[in-house]
């Protein structure tokens, strides 16, 4: 059965939304919140080189791969999986609940910079931003556990970000995310950007810029910056957890899939390196001014860096409230944007597998992730599970996802010279058996080492000093709970028209459509060129 009989998929209004959206999506906390915090705990300098080496090794095939799938099978992650085998099925769902996860934590996230964007106004953390951020703020219980005990200032916030976000989900992508993407991210890179520019000509600049750029080599025989370096990179590129495929099977038929990767992934690289000039300059002002080396510096990691250091940065900064406040309203564009995408993911399964409107899916996937969102990181426990979920459902989590997706597409399937004919059908940037090396046997054998030790260690050292029975409900509870439900999500039929119907592409055909295109606009141009 052809392609011609499924029925018609909402799509992107154009290539350029297409980018917009996946820009918004990989340029998010990741590049503010995240990558600083992991460059810094991870040898700062020496945390690029294997940083550099995981982008061109498993960033960027795994997103071209993510972009032939969504592109080549027009469905959300399970679906997409369910066409290319049946028995695949319980991938796509493992890759939704890492989204389900994901979203209900970076809400959180989010609203701590809602709050704190009104925060900066008057500078409310005073002498003791870690003490204000733990106790005030979250009032963090003493010891690490499970409460039901809401932190007002994280709550309402929280349920702010979340009636939003519903809000935009149920109108789709037209009306929807695109329209939010075409607004929040101009806003970002105007708004960071006058941050970073500020920031480099504070005193002690330079010697953060030094501590940015200056590799530590002893760090490179540390596994764990491995580790992390491939982590983050697919948190920040968000590929292997389902947001790029699903975003890409919202592509029109002939789109050019290698180009845009690039667009985005030079885009998001760059932001990010922007993003580690920009606050590795202000710890080089804030070391300056406490006498001290930015190495001596505390707090520096993950949410630490930007809501303890930061705030206690501003408040030493001539022009503070100004950038504290432009600090932290790009947080929360960054976040929402990203938080749009991750749930997108959920949004797509949900209504392949049940065939419901665009709207009820966004408000039934919204309220799904809002309440354990909030019952569990709106909490005064909430830092504590938010600190290793993260770290579990990044590390293992997401890494597993890619391993396990490139053993199943390139060995088991051996999908990779069809998906390749399609990359090459429609893109101006042809991939070529080097790409099929890669997906094949080069980036599943790094990542299944970097895996493999990543999980060792977890097991043999806990994970941050935390009780053992806390990381063993937390990190690999959430874990189990997400294999199960993958498993269990397979059962059951689809109820969307058409699910069962796999597009059929003929590529050489395709390719000749695309070469038609590309001369008729280069004749048309030529004709107006002569008349003019």
């Amino acid at each position: 059965m052809t392609s011609s009989s499924a029925p018609t998929r909402e799509t992107w209004g154009g290539r350029t939304a297409f980018i917009i959206a996946a820009i918004s999506s990989a340029v998010g906390l990741g590049n503010i919140w995240r990558f600083p915090g992991v460059a810094y705990e991870n040898g700062g300098g020496a945390f690029l080189v294997p940083y550099i080496i995981a982008l061109f090794t498993a960033g960027l095939p795994m997103l071209f791969l993510d972009y032939a799938m969504g592109h080549r099978y027009r469905a959300s992650a399970p679906l997409t999986f369910r066409r290319m085998r049946k028995s695949f099925e319980p991938l796509g769902w493992w890759q939704v609940g890492i989204c389900f996860v994901i979203a209900a934590y970076y809400a959180a996230v989010i609203a701590w910079a809602v709050a704190y964007s009104l925060y900066a106004i008057t500078q409310a953390w005073g002498d003791d931003a870690v003490g204000f951020f733990l106790h005030k703020h979250l009032q963090t219980a003493d010891q690490p556990g499970f409460t039901l005990s809401f932190a007002p200032a994280a709550f309402i916030p929280m349920l702010f970000i979340w009636v939003l976000t519903i809000a935009a989900l149920a109108l789709g992508i037209r009306r929807g995310i695109d329209r939010v993407n075409k607004i929040t991210l101009p806003l970002l890179a105007i708004t960071f950007l006058s941050i970073v520019i500020y920031s480099l000509f504070l005193p002690g600049a330079i010697d953060g810029l030094n501590a940015f750029f200056t590799p530590s080599w002893e760090a490179l025989a540390d596994p764990q910056v491995w580790i992390a370096a491939y982590g983050h990179i697919f948190f920040s590129f968000s590929v292997a957890f389902g947001i790029m495929l699903t975003y890409s099977s919202y592509l029109r038929r002939k789109s050019d899939l290698t180009g845009s990767g690039l667009v985005v992934a030079f885009s998001n690289t760059s932001f990010e390196i922007i993003a580690g000039i920009g606050v590795f300059a202000t710890l080089g002002f804030l070391a300056s001014n406490q006498g001290t080396s930015i190495g001596e510096l505390e707090n520096i990691q993950g949410v630490g860096l930007a809501f303890m250091t930061y705030p206690t940065l501003l408040s030493q900064m001539p022009g503070g409230v100004v950038v504290g406040v432009l600090f932290f309203v790009s947080l929360v564009l960054a976040g929402f944007s990203s938080l749009l995408s991750i749930l997108q993911v959920i949004a797509a399964a949900v209504q392949d597998k049940t065939g419901w409107t665009s709207r009820r899916t966004g408000i039934a996937v919204g309220v799904a992730v809002a309440i354990p969102s909030l019952l569990i990181f709106a909490t005064t426990s909430g830092f504590y599970a938010l600190d290793v979920i993260d770290s579990f459902i990044n590390n293992i989590g997401v890494v597993g996802s890619a391993v396990v997706s490139l053993i199943l597409v390139g060995i088991v399937a051996r999908k990779t010279p069809e998906l390749a004919a399609h990359i090459n059908a429609v893109s101006s940037f042809k991939v070529g058996r080097l790409w099929q090396v890669m997906i094949v046997a080069v980036t599943p054998a790094i990542l299944a080492v970097i895996l493999v030790t990543g999980t060792l260690s977890y097991i043999r050292s806990g994970y941050g000093g935390l009780p053992t029975w806390f990381v063993l409900v937390a990190g690999w509870g959430t874990l189990a709970v997400l294999l199960i439900a993958s498993f269990a999500a397979s059962y059951g039929k689809y109820r969307r028209p058409g699910a069962d119907v796999i597009p059929q592409e003929d590529s050489l055909a395709l390719a000749a459509e695309v070469d038609h295109d590309r001369q008729e606009i280069l004749t048309s141009k030529a004709r107006k060129e002569t008349r003019s």
